[in-house]
């Protein structure tokens, strides 16, 4: 998979994104961030709840990223929040836990 997009300054260079061999797509519902001074770490992984008194997280990916582009990144989820609760309604962030035995989305 490949694309490229014309610069929209004329003076920008041209950007050509490419996916390595490996590339992959997920779906992640848990992501666990530990930082230290020179990186944050993001763990995803999905969760799941087969009893009232087990929950099963199942980590599949890690990223390291900069302090600089974890910032970025910030940046970027908020602006399309933002975007996405205009167009759908605010979120809310109340904890519910998926029912045993049902399906996790």
């Amino acid at each position: 998979m490949s694309q490229s997009n014309p610069p929209s300054n004329p003076g920008q260079p041209t950007l050509n994104v490419t996916a390595t061999e490996d590339y992959r797509e997920g779906y992640a519902n848990s992501v666990q961030v530990r930082m230290s001074v020179w990186d944050f770490f993001l763990v995803f992984g999905t969760m799941s709840q087969e009893t009232p008194q087990e929950l099963n997280v199942h980590n599949f990916q890690g990223i390291y990223l900069s302090p600089q582009q974890a910032k970025a990144l910030w940046n970027v989820l908020g602006h399309n929040l933002a975007q996405y609760e205009q167009a759908f309604g605010t979120l809310t962030l109340e904890q519910q836990l998926p029912q045993p035995g049902g399906p996790v989305h």
